[in-house]
This record gives C-alpha cells, structure tokens and sequence, in this order.
C-alpha cells in the first residue's frame, strides 16, 4: 500500500513548496502537487485560484507572471515553485503525481512532463476532459480520476474512458467499490487520510494506496513502528 504525501506535506512545512516537497519524498513512495497556470502560461505549484492563503500577497494567480510569482513569500521564506523544478527537486527520488487544477492547462503542463516527468508519474483531475486530453498528448501516461461524489458505476466508466486509477474522497471508500474496481483493473488511491484508524480500514478494505498530509507518520504506522 503505497503513501501519496498531500501537496509535498502538509505537516512541517509550507505546502506546494520545495521544502514540502523535500520533506514529503523523506517519507512518501509519490509526493502530490497542484498545477495551475501563471499570467505568461508556465505551469506553477499552487492549490488555490488565489494567492491569499498560501502567499505574502492577494490576487490570482493567473494575473501574475512566473517570475512575479517565484518572488513572492510562500511561508518560511520558501517561494511558489514551477512545476519543471518541481520535477528536477524530485527526479530518481521519488514518485510524482501532478494534479491538473484548470481545464485548459494541459498543453503546457504536458510540454513540461514530456522532457522533464520523474518517474513513477501520475496526472490526476476531478476533469475527466483533461485527462483525455493528456492521454493524447502524452500517450502511455498512467492517470486517474479524483472525486468527491458518488459516481454510479464508476470503474466501468474508468476503463471505458482508458482510466488508471480513481481517487475518491475518504467517506465515499468502502469494500464494493474497492473489490469492484480491482476487478476492473483500476487502483483505488483515497483521500485525504490523516489518522491511524482511518489507514487501518484503507489497509483492511485492500485500497492501493492513500493520499496523506502526514506522510511520515502514516509511513511510520505502515511500517510498524507505531
């Protein structure tokens, strides 16, 4: 059962940022980051719309270039990361899953994964279109479908629509959805799992892996030391 740490970690460190990331790879088999685009179209880490939570400044983050945005205060003197150093902090460390946060980004964040993709990697989205469309543009590139609906017959349409894995939100996880999509052939990666008796039912239900803001304490408990 493999660790997916959450935006790098959520746990010691600002999020989405290479400390996070850095942080994250200690622990995790794949560390998880939101791409959206900046103001000249690079593809930047950042969970948001906006740069209120997570930065020094308000405003989106579509209205400011790379540049502006690598200059901006991310929290403990970290900075809003692209998504290529991204890929350079973690290659041969670590494995990679990139969430497409904007239909419409996919060319570009494609541009970046076709040179510069770690691997293992994953592209993630709620948007299914999106991920057909990196499907088309990257052939090959394993996927999977984030959710936090119930989706009637969901792993069915996952092999109809060439879907690696599905990734639902933790109170949608129980036994017939995981045995049905194992079936299927499709992973089951819930989110987001914080606390030891919700990775003992993942583990007991046979999920895939788990999505965490802790990976080091989940690897710990996966590991038996706690």
């Amino acid at each position: 059962m493999f660790i997916v740490g959450h935006r790098g970690t959520r746990v010691g460190g600002p999020e989405n940022t290479c400390k996070a990331i850095r942080r994250g790879m200690v622990c995790a088999d794949f560390v998880e980051v939101d791409v959206r685009l900046s103001r000249d179209r690079v593809p930047v880490i950042m969970h948001d719309p906006t740069l209120d939570r997570t930065t020094s400044v308000s405003g989106r983050v579509a209205d400011l270039t790379a540049n502006e945005l690598a200059a901006l205060d991310a929290g403990e003197g970290e900075h809003v990361p692209s998504l290529r150093e991204i890929c350079e902090e973690i290659r041969g460390k670590c494995g990679l899953f990139v969430e497409i946060k904007e239909p419409g980004s996919e060319i570009e964040v494609c541009r970046v994964l076709d040179r510069e993709a770690p691997s293992p990697l994953m592209v993630v989205s709620f948007h299914r279109a999106s991920l057909e469309m990196v499907s088309e543009i990257l052939s090959g590139i394993q996927n999977g479908l984030i959710y936090s609906q119930p989706l009637p017959d969901v792993s069915a349409m996952a092999v109809r629509k060439h879907i690696r894995a599905i990734l639902p939100r933790k109170d949608l996880l129980d036994r017939e959805l995981v045995a049905d999509a194992q079936r299927h052939g499709i992973l089951v990666i819930p989110w987001t799992l914080n606390a030891e008796d919700q990775w003992e039912e993942a583990r007991d239900l046979g999920v895939d892996g788990f999505v965490t803001d802790d990976p080091c304490n989940a690897r710990r408990w996966r590991d038996g030391a706690i």
